[in-house]
């Protein structure tokens, strides 16, 4: 995805924007996603990518979605982020580079990853639609 900041400013909706392209993050437990269950799969709310299938979803508790494993390595990228005083890892969508949410190593059995996902840089499709 090629598109200049400016360009992305007027595709997405001003919060996403905020979130996808300026590293926000949503107040924890607002999030459409954050107790969703349907079966299907989580895509970039900006490109569309698939990124998270919903057998990979759990409840952290933590406010946001949380997944243990996005559906292949090469949809995220990872950026070291210190911007709150200590190290965390930022995940971004490899095709657009939208922030997503940043991955820790807390989560569950078999990866103990918890990819930490803001519900605004997602978009969700059900299973029969896929």
């Amino acid at each position: 995805m090629n598109y200049s900041e400016e360009e992305w400013r007027h595709k997405l909706p001003k919060d996403v924007f905020k979130v996808c392209r300026l590293g926000g993050t949503e107040a924890p437990f607002s999030g459409k996603y954050t107790h969703h269950t349907e079966e299907g799969t989580y895509l970039c709310r900006a490109c569309q990518t698939p990124l998270f299938a919903s057998s990979a979803k759990y409840d952290s508790k933590s406010g946001w979605p949380s997944f243990f494993q996005p559906i292949t390595r090469e949809v995220m990228d990872y950026k070291e982020d210190t911007s709150l005083g200590y190290q965390r890892l930022e995940v971004k969508c490899h095709a657009c580079q939208s922030h997503l949410g940043h991955v820790f190593e807390d989560g569950p059995e078999p990866t103990h990853k918890r990819f930490c996902i803001n519900s605004l840089a997602l978009d969700f499709v059900v299973s029969k639609e896929l």
